[in-house]
């Protein structure tokens, strides 16, 4: 197999940066989800209720070597907002049941209000990942990560989603309905995205090498609602949720792509040879 694609996500939520190579530390890709946008409680918004969140690109030293400080916020129709580490108190914060804490950033938050339609959002730096502990049962004490969902990296196969976009037009066709376009591997938000095995051969890895890097398969990763949202229409759908449930249903949960733990660190890129066992 081959690593095609590299993904890193500033802004959870926000939009996706494709890079040519990655340093990877023990909480995932070097600033992946290391901002995150909260309401005025505190809580989480994310891309499920606020799908203009997916327009705003932000971009660190490593993503965009053109960032001279450490977070750059784009958006449709407004300037550039250049951000430094914010170095005030942590203030409390939830992702989605866990309570955690981070770094307000004050001068973003007239910006994203604009970018996003609303006057109760601001933004937070995830201070201290190694504090974040990940999901029991399938971590040890050393893991940890920053604002991802569960796990530090999200792994997904072109070969899966080739035999997922042949479902979807089979069964479109069963309805007799018009079938869709293949889907953008981006709606599942991977950081890594490889080629080269079998369709779904990820439900039988349980490590995964990737140039001179390590990383432990956690567990499969089950798709929510933003999965359905088009990226460049940012209407919503029910795909690849609909054919998921028939086909890739296990405990309740619609299936795509695995979730990874770096036993090592280093650098990955493009081009690297991916070796599963």
């Amino acid at each position: 197999m081959r690593l095609l694609r590299l993904g890193v996500h500033p802004l959870k939520s926000g939009a996706v940066r494709s890079v040519a190579s990655a340093s990877v530390e023990p909480r995932g890709l070097v600033d992946d989800r290391s901002w995150m946008v909260v309401d005025g409680s505190g809580r989480l918004v994310s891309s499920r209720e606020v799908h203009a969140l997916l327009t705003v690109v932000a971009d660190t030293p490593s993503t965009d070597p053109t960032v001279r400080r450490a977070l750059r916020l784009r958006a449709p129709d407004l300037d550039d907002l250049d951000l430094d580490v914010p170095t005030g108190d942590a203030l409390p914060v939830r992702l989605f049941s866990l309570d955690l804490t981070a770094v307000p950033i004050p001068d973003a938050d007239a910006w994203l209000a604009k970018a996003l339609g609303r006057d109760d959002v601001r933004l937070v730096w995830c201070h201290e990942p190694h504090r974040r502990r990940l999901q029991p049962g399938y971590s040890s004490e050393r893991d940890h990560t920053a604002f991802a969902d569960s796990f530090p990296v999200t792994v997904a196969s072109l070969a899966s989603l080739r035999q997922l976009d042949d479902w979807i037009v089979e069964e479109a066709l069963e309805r007799g309905e018009e079938p869709p376009g293949p889907l953008a591997i981006d709606r599942f938000r991977p950081n890594l995205v490889v080629d080269g095995d079998e369709p779904f051969a990820e439900d039988r890895w349980t490590s995964l090498t990737v140039g001179e890097v390590r990383f432990r398969v956690a567990k499969p990763v089950g798709r929510c609602v933003v999965t359905t949202i088009d990226l460049d229409t940012l209407t919503t759908g029910k795909e690849p949720v609909r054919t998921l449930a028939r086909r890739r249903l296990v405990g309740g949960k619609t299936l795509f792509a695995v979730h990874v733990v770096p036993e090592t660190t280093g650098r990955v890129s493009v081009g690297d040879e991916v070796v599963a066992r």
